[in-house]
């Protein structure tokens, strides 16, 4: 059929996967840094100018690495605003996905909206931070001027996109992106005009969301572009995740995430209805604290790491002799604990060794994962297997406890750029019109086998604990 092309622009570097598009077998990669730049001090900015994308693509594409492609997928940071005027220059540089400056006014628009629950009935999600949405609402507010001149707003790999078409008249994204900006509805496939003239004041131009398979255009060079998507869409198609597959991803927070044929609208806006790269959806369960509960038990037992942490629980055995962790460390979103912190019970002589903590903060990061996989299942959302992914996957620790705990089969796919070559999977797509069946991502399977039973019963340790500190946190959770 041909070969195809995934670009990735993360938030601080772009990867570049060349594939055959029948196979999806890589033939050639390229990388470059993002040319960021640097606040006084040696701080990153917290804004970008969206320019150091086009560089960074431009060296990964060096060398020829595109010679023979005939289509081009973009996966980018998810979030991050671009503000166009009416000429279609930026207005100002982009705010980026993880801008923590709009905490305020997230809450604002929960307010002004009505509450959490009208914003998840109307769009899936409840307003944070990195939301789109949020972002606008905050211009308003600090940078008026600025924010009269916004007529058009578009995300990274929108921008991308529309940069590597010369800009037409059309512009575009796909239903991943838009599901992601507050604005959207994964439910009903329709923008939401009235959000954005509530967060900017004002109505702009929203790109036109393109269905799964679709190019957003061809260059003048014949070169078919797709419609992109954000990382979290294209990691889970480049992996190769269908219905029935959960992802949990382990980071300083956590998520659970699972294919689903329908979107969700959850009235405590526990879960956020995002949709996926192929036309089915994607609810996700976040957590505050993960592989952050890992470390501060090192700190607290003078281990290096969490390396060491997970050779020192495997000494210990299921259940970590009666210990358990809440890991509430810095409060918690699932469930909504946002003052809470951390609770360690069932302390007695026998459980006070530092194997049986170690164990514990493994258990307790995993079974507070478990249970934000219980409210996608609570829901109607199946999940026959798990997507382990992060470099605490790789834990022996994390591997002997997930299967048991999760009640299911675990999978750690080997370290990849997914999130290109789902790029390059969609590019495939849109060249052959035909959604291209490439293998699944190289992995270690794991399984419960006979410690299911066991597992059950640290579950069932974890939540009694959990429910005597916390009485009913769950009670609303996932409604």
């Amino acid at each position: 059929m041909g070969i195809v092309a995934g670009l990735d622009s993360s938030p601080d570097f772009t990867r570049i996967v060349v594939c055959d598009a029948d196979s999806g077998a890589v033939i050639k990669q390229g990388y470059a840094p993002h040319p960021l730049e640097t606040a006084e001090g040696g701080g990153r900015l917290a804004d970008v100018d969206p320019q150091a994308w086009l560089l960074s693509l431009g060296e990964a594409a060096g060398g020829g690495l595109l010679e023979g492609v005939q289509a081009i997928g973009v996966s980018a940071q998810q979030n991050a605003l671009v503000p166009l005027d009416s000429q279609g220059n930026t207005v100002r540089a982009a705010m980026p996905g993880g801008d923590r400056r709009t905490q305020a006014s997230a809450a604002d628009l929960v307010d002004r909206f009505g509450g959490r629950e009208a914003w998840a009935q109307a769009v899936g999600c409840v307003p944070q931070a990195a939301h789109p949405v949020t972002k606008l609402r905050w211009l308003a507010k600090h940078e008026p001027e600025a924010a009269q001149r916004i007529a058009g707003v578009m995300q990274a790999h929108d921008w991308l996109v529309w940069q590597l078409l010369g800009r037409p008249s059309r512009r575009t994204t796909d239903r991943g992106g838009a599901s992601g900006t507050g604005y959207w509805s994964a439910a009903s496939g329709a923008y939401r005009p009235d959000l954005v003239g509530l967060a900017l004041g004002h109505q702009a131009l929203l790109p036109e969301v393109l269905g799964p398979g679709d190019a957003a255009g061809t260059t003048p060079e014949g070169l078919i572009i797709s419609a992109g998507t954000g990382e979290t869409m294209a990691a889970a198609f480049g992996l190769g995740v269908q219905e029935g597959d959960a992802v949990v991803s382990l980071g300083a927070s956590g998520s659970v995430m699972a294919v689903h044929h329908e979107a969700l609208v959850d009235a405590s806006g526990t879960i956020t209805s995002l949709a996926d790269a192929t036309g089915m959806h994607l609810p996700v369960v976040h957590t505050l604290n993960a592989v952050r509960a890992l470390r501060g038990t090192a700190d607290m037992l003078g281990l290096s790491g969490i390396e060491e942490l997970s050779d020192l629980a495997m000494k210990s055995t299921p259940g970590s002799h009666g210990l358990v962790l809440l890991p509430y460390l810095e409060g918690e979103k699932t469930p909504n604990l946002p003052h809470a912190a951390g609770t360690l019970s069932g302390l007695r002589r026998e459980s006070m060794k530092p194997e049986h903590l170690a164990r514990a903060a493994f258990e307790g990061m995993l079974c507070g994962l478990a249970d934000a996989m219980d409210v996608l299942r609570g829901r109607g959302v199946a999940v026959r297997r798990v997507f382990l992914l992060g470099a605490a996957a790789e834990l022996p620790a994390v591997q002997a406890a997930a299967p048991m705990l999760f009640g299911t089969q675990v999978v750690v796919p080997q370290p990849a750029d997914y999130a290109a070559l789902g790029a390059a999977r969609q590019a495939a797509w849109a060249l052959s019109g035909q959604l291209p069946q490439w293998q699944g991502a190289a992995a270690q399977v794991l399984e419960p086998g006979e410690e299911f039973a066991v597992g059950q019963a640290v579950r069932q340790q974890f939540t009694a604990v959990r429910e005597q500190t916390h009485p009913g946190a769950f009670d609303s959770v996932g409604a």
